[in-house]
C-alpha cells in the first residue's frame, strides 16, 4: 500500500496548492493563479485515481493469497472503473509498432490479439492519431473489416480507445470494451484522465510494478519475425505478415505462433499468406 499512500500524499499537496492559487486568484496575476489550479486540481485527482487502483489491486492480491486461479489482473481495476470486465493497455515504441500488452481477462486479451493480427483497430487509431476513438454495433466492421465481426463473435458490441499522450510522444493506448453508461451521473474518472494515470505509471512517480507484471512483451514475436525474414528472404514487415496470416489461419494468436518458431522450429514460407 506504501504506493498508494504515495499517491494520496500528492493528491492532497497538489489540492492543498490549488488552494492556495485560488485564494490569491482575485489579486496581480489571477488568471495565472487560476490556470495552476485548475492544473493542480486535474494533477490530484490522477493522482488519486492511481492511488484507488492500486488500492484495489492490493485487496484483490491479498484475497488471492493462498487460493487457487491466476493472479488478479491490474486492468481488471481499470475495466471496473468503467463498468465492465475488459480493458486493455498497448504500448508501442516511437515508430508505434507494439511493444507490450496488458489485458483485463479473455476477452480483452482475445481482442487485443485480433487487432494486432489484423494490423487495424481503434487502439492503432488511436495511437496514430493522438485523439480519442469509438465505435458502437455496426459501425465497428465498417470502419474496421473483420476486426469488427471478431468483436460481435467476442460478444462486444462498443470500443473506446485513448491514447497515452507524454510530452514528447504517444505511449500507447488504453481500450475499454462495452463500458457502461452513467446516464446522468459523472463517471468515476474519464478516459482521459485514466490515460493520464496510466501513462503516469509507465513513466512517472506512481510507477506500478503490478501494471508491468501483467504485461506480455512482444519480444517473442520481434525475434520470430526476424527469423522468417531470413528464413523468407523478405523484409520484417512481410515476414510479420507471414506470422500474422498463419496465426489467423490456425485460430492461434500470433505470440503462440512466433513462440513455435524460436522455440520448436516452425518454418512458414510465402504461402503461408495467400
Amino acid at each position: 500500500m506504501r504506493r498508494a499512500s504515495d499517491a494520496r500524499r500528492r493528491a492532497l499537496q497538489d489540492l492543498k496548492a490549488a488552494a492556495r492559487n485560488e485564494a490569491l486568484a482575485d489579486g496581480p496575476g489571477g488568471e495565472l493563479r487560476a490556470s495552476a489550479a485548475a492544473m493542480l486540481r486535474r494533477s490530484a485527482a490522477r493522482h488519486a485515481a492511481a492511488a484507488h487502483l492500486q488500492e484495489a489491486h492490493a485487496r484483490r492480491l491479498a484475497t488471492w493469497m493462498g487460493r487457487p486461479g491466476d493472479r488478479p489482473r491490474f486492468m481488471s481495476g481499470v475495466a471496473d472503473l468503467f463498468g465492465t470486465r475488459s480493458a486493455t493497455l498497448t504500448v508501442v515504441g516511437s515508430d508505434l509498432d507494439q511493444l507490450a500488452s496488458a489485458a483485463s481477462d479473455s476477452t480483452a486479451k482475445a481482442a487485443q490479439e485480433l487487432e494486432f493480427a489484423l494490423g487495424s483497430g481503434p487502439a492503432a487509431d488511436a495511437t496514430s492519431g493522438g485523439l480519442l476513438v469509438q465505435g458502437t454495433g455496426a459501425e465497428l466492421e465498417r470502419r474496421w473489416p473483420g476486426y469488427g465481426a471478431g468483436l460481435a463473435e467476442l460478444g462486444v458490441g462498443t470500443v473506446v480507445a485513448v491514447p497515452l499522450l507524454s510530452t514528447t510522444q504517444c505511449l500507447g493506448a488504453l481500450t475499454v470494451f462495452d463500458p457502461q453508461p452513467y446516464g446522468d451521473r459523472p463517471r468515476p474518472v474519464s478516459y482521459d484522465e485514466m490515460a493520464a494515470v496510466l501513462t503516469r505509471m509507465l513513466l512517472g512517480p506512481d510507477a506500478e510494478p503490478e501494471l508491468h507484471l501483467g504485461m506480455d512483451l512482444q519480444e517473442v514475436v520481434h525475434q520470430a519475425t526476424g527469423m522468417v525474414s531470413v528464413q523468407c528472404g523478405c523484409g520484417v514487415d512481410d515476414a510479420l505478415s507471414l506470422i500474422k496470416a498463419r496465426a489467423f489461419a490456425l485460430g492461434e494468436t500470433t505470440t503462440a505462433v512466433a513462440a513455435q518458431i524460436v522455440h520448436e522450429g516452425l518454418r512458414i514460407g510465402l504461402g503461408d499468406a495467400e
